[in-house]
């Protein structure tokens, strides 16, 4: 069988570990040849392909990033780019084409299996809003960043007796926030799920002030919105006018910026901004993510034999299942907001 390979969209780490693990399970398991589209769909689309085998993955286990790199290349929103996939498969000889990547590649390769295209997903993505799988890789790492910055940003906070605003990634899902929230004793955690109320963040913040509390960390996602506008978010922080990408996203970043400035015209507690942005995706991945990742890879192979296309594999109660692709990428797996309520909130502001 020749198995073609691709990630797509935002890289996270453990993107080398599944890459390493389906090289593996393929050659040695099955006699298989691998083969690498640089850049997600852009390479399929462009034919830019790469053999992969044993000895070129060997060493690629902790690395982070994509040794095939990575874009966010969309087909079916460039002219003639579905027909340009369709040929480069056929041309190469692929038999079946393992897509790993978020919703938006996943939902790609859904959408090719409709033309006759074997296809199996994998899920990655660290904002861990892939439903149908408890956890996808690269999540447990940027938890872990996020945990790290926390904790450092307290010390110099209660140093200073600052507001420091802290935001992470996280578009529609607030996954990283909630966690890493919690695990470093955030006193907010703002996220996409439940638009917050400016006036009561500073009432709460004012109440830790007045019992003894000086500093405070707020943990904000990306795409956290207030429940109504307030003075300090018009102009950097609104996101009207912004690019879209190939897949309609706008480009987000800078919410902090806006509530810190107005966390601190409200109670006149001094607030400075920290943006994780990248550093949340970089470096080596967490053993779990590196686990996951392999476990992940082998099982894709599997499912390639098996001939369980449109199918991507997922992590259910601990074991390894394979799900309908269309079931993985129509609904954004969400925080659960008694999650936040009942276990996190009772140790917020």
């Amino acid at each position: 069988m020749r198995i073609g390979l691709l990630t797509g969209g935002g890289d996270c780490p453990g993107l080398n570990a599944a890459i390493r693990a389906i090289v593996f399970k393929a050659e040695m398991g099955y006699g298989d040849e691998v083969v690498g589209f640089a850049d997600g769909w852009r390479g399929v689309m462009e034919d830019a392909v790469r053999p992969l085998d044993v000895n070129s993955c060997r060493d690629i286990l902790p690395l982070g990033g994509t040794i095939l790199g990575t874009s966010r290349t969309n087909p079916y929103s460039t002219d003639g780019g579905v027909e340009k996939v369709l040929d480069t498969l056929r041309k190469e000889g692929v038999d079946v084409l393992i897509a790993i990547g978020g919703d938006d590649t996943l939902g790609v390769a859904h959408k090719l299996s409709a033309a006759q295209v074997a296809v199996v997903g994998v899920p990655k993505t660290i904002d861990n809003d892939l439903s149908a799988t408890e956890v996808t890789f690269g999540f447990d790492t940027a938890v872990q960043i996020a945990t790290d910055a926390i904790d450092r940003l307290r010390t110099t906070a209660e140093s200073h007796h600052r507001v420091i605003v802290c935001e992470v990634m996280g578009r529609h899902a607030g996954w990283i926030a909630t966690l890493a929230g919690l695990a470093g004793g955030a006193a907010e955690i703002l996220v996409p799920e439940e638009p917050f109320d400016i006036e009561a963040v500073c009432k709460r913040l004012q109440r830790l002030h007045d019992k003894g509390q000086f500093s405070s960390i707020v943990v904000i996602a990306e795409g956290a919105k207030p429940a109504k506008p307030f003075r300090s978010l018009q102009g950097a922080s609104d996101a009207s006018g912004k690019p879209l990408d190939q897949f309609g996203h706008e480009r987000l970043g800078g919410i902090s910026n806006a509530v810190a400035e107005e966390i601190e015209a409200r109670t006149g507690f001094e607030s400075r901004v920290t943006i994780l942005g990248h550093v949340q995706r970089g470096g080596t991945p967490t053993a779990y993510d590196r686990v996951l990742a392999t476990r992940f890879g082998v099982a894709a192979v599997e499912a390639c034999h098996d001939g369980a296309f449109d199918t991507m594999v997922a992590l259910h109660a601990g074991e390894i299942i394979r799900v309908p692709l269309e079931e993985a990428v129509g609904v954004s797996k969400t925080v659960d907001l008694t999650l936040l309520h009942d276990v996190v909130g009772p140790f917020l502001g």
